[in-house]
């Protein structure tokens, strides 16, 4: 019986040091936590930094001087082994809320309480954090303080609930064999859809989704594509426009993909490339081919997944293809920083 109380409790203690820490002493938490060589992926405009000198100064001493009083909120903390590479990680989902009193990447501050949606994956190895993924919903951000850089979506973005039975954060360890139990019904899910993504001109009939996904299901997109709630809705307003929108679709593999108890979640780097064929995000085609660092949890009810929480790097797709939507919205709406 695997146990992860040793992982858990590093990465629990790590993040309560980073929240009580003030600025000056965050490097210091970093150093204690991780390895000489630690690495941390994030979204665009950090992308990949090593050491934590590095992380400190190109992520969390500007957001945490820009979002004060910042708390992490949890909505489901797991660990597992990678069954990639057999190591360790824990995963962290929720929201970080503090008060946005200061401009953070050019979107001018709202000086009211601001959600930051993430993801946060640590790889735990002879008692240090070894590496990272951190994902933030950086549109999400700009749509709660006011700025919309892309058109109209075809979900809803909100500030999205944790899982709908309560159940997400676990500190003690789940039973092994539901885990194994999620993983297979993740992995089954998503060999359905990769065969069907070998003939890239036929639909996806609502049976091959309702093998695995019950028919409340709920898809929380990234902000520029929102929410969907029940089968038919998550295929017209999200899986129909990304399979008949994205051309030479590419699976590229995950760095990590683990499951405890009810949930499962993997990330890649990048997970998938594609090429624009016109439509998707309301946006024209064109010839591109940019790749998607992709983030999934899923939560498993019963016998089919009820709830699906989505990251996708959108800001760095567009930034491949000549649209960088973060410097845009500087110069546009805080041309004071230009």
């Amino acid at each position: 019986m695997s146990n992860y109380q040793d992982e858990k409790k590093i990465v629990m203690n790590y993040f309560n040091a980073l929240e009580e820490a003030s600025l000056k002493d965050v490097e210091g938490v970093l150093k204690e936590y991780t390895s000489e060589n630690y690495l941390w992926r994030g979204v665009y405009p950090f992308r990949e930094q090593q050491g934590s000198h590095a992380v400190v100064t190109s992520f969390w001493r500007p957001l945490l001087k820009s979002i004060k009083r910042l708390q992490r909120r949890q909505d489901i903390f797991i660990a597992g082994t990678n069954e990639i590479g057999g190591e360790k990680w824990v995963m962290s989902m929720g929201h970080f809320m503090g008060l946005f009193d200061e401009d953070w990447l050019g979107i001018p501050r709202t000086g009211k309480m601001i959600n930051l949606r993430y993801a946060e994956f640590n790889c735990v190895e002879d008692g240090k954090i070894t590496q990272t993924g951190l994902f933030v919903d950086i549109i999400g951000f700009m749509l709660q303080a006011g700025i919309n850089p892309l058109p109209p979506s075809t979900g809803t973005y909100y500030v999205y609930p944790g899982p709908k039975n309560h159940d997400g954060l676990l500190f003690e360890d789940a039973n092994p064999e539901e885990g194994i139990k999620t993983l297979n019904l993740v992995n089954q899910m998503v060999n359905d859809l990769s065969e069907l993504n070998k003939n890239e001109e036929a639909g996806c009939p609502p049976h091959v989704l309702e093998r695995s996904w019950s028919e409340d299901m709920i898809w929380y997109g990234p902000g520029g594509i929102g929410a969907s709630y029940t089968i038919p809705r998550y295929q017209k307003q999200h899986q129909l426009p990304f399979r008949n929108n994205l051309k030479d679709k590419e699976f590229n593999g995950h760095v990590c993909r683990f499951a405890e108890g009810s949930f499962a979640c993997f990330f890649g780097w990048p997970n998938l490339s594609n090429t624009p064929a016109g439509g998707f995000l309301g946006l024209p085609g064109g010839n591109i081919r940019a790749d998607m660092q992709v983030v999934d949890v899923y939560y498993r009810d019963g016998e089919k997944l009820l709830e699906n929480w989505v990251f996708i790097d959108i800001p760095y797709w567009l930034k491949q293809q000549g649209v960088d939507i973060i410097q845009r919205t500087q110069e546009i709406m805080n041309p004071k920083l230009v």
